[in-house]
């Protein structure tokens, strides 16, 4: 690693561990999960590991979304994907791929935005128990913004936010 002593240390400073020695990033981040300056004040991460209801999942991504942080609601789904059962599965990696979607078409990244807003509505084609998540809305969503980001089109995540809900939250 460039950079890097015998000890791991970057430009004098130790390597951040997990509890199982993998390598995490201490840069503070900002609200699109890019990181910042050393010593930047940047937005709290998500706390990794919580395991949440469906409905308290749902809650919390929408709040991150509202806040334009699609980046942070990508990591609660991925939560629920990893920890909730194995028939919920596609869901929560289909709602991960859409808030990473739109995470990479804010940062302007435009061809892995809408790569992934595509995955993402496709992953949620075969979905059978949506705890009150507007599918077919977040598919049009996905299909609406990804054709405006390919045209070259601007994305402000906070105004771009989808309504993860229908009637049901």
């Amino acid at each position: 690693m460039r950079g890097a002593g015998e000890d791991g240390a970057v430009d004098g400073r130790e390597r951040d561990r997990d509890g199982a020695g993998r390598a995490r990033s201490a840069r503070p981040r900002d609200g699109l999960g890019r990181p910042l300056a050393y010593g930047a004040e940047g937005v709290a991460r998500q706390p990794e590991g919580v395991v949440r209801s469906p409905r308290e999942t749902v809650v919390e991504a929408q709040r991150l979304l509202d806040a334009g942080m699609p980046f942070h609601a990508h990591e609660v789904f991925e939560d629920a994907w990893k920890s909730g059962p194995a028939a919920d599965a596609a869901l929560w990696r289909g709602l991960a791929q859409l808030a990473v979607g739109l995470t990479h078409a804010a940062r302007g990244n435009a061809l892995g935005g809408a790569r992934l807003l595509r995955r993402g509505a496709a992953s949620l084609g075969g979905v059978e128990r949506a705890y009150g998540v507007d599918l077919p809305g977040l598919v049009r969503w996905a299909g609406e913004l990804g054709h405006r980001v390919e045209a070259g089109g601007a994305v402000d995540a906070a105004r771009e936010a989808p309504r993860l809900g229908g009637g049901g939250l």
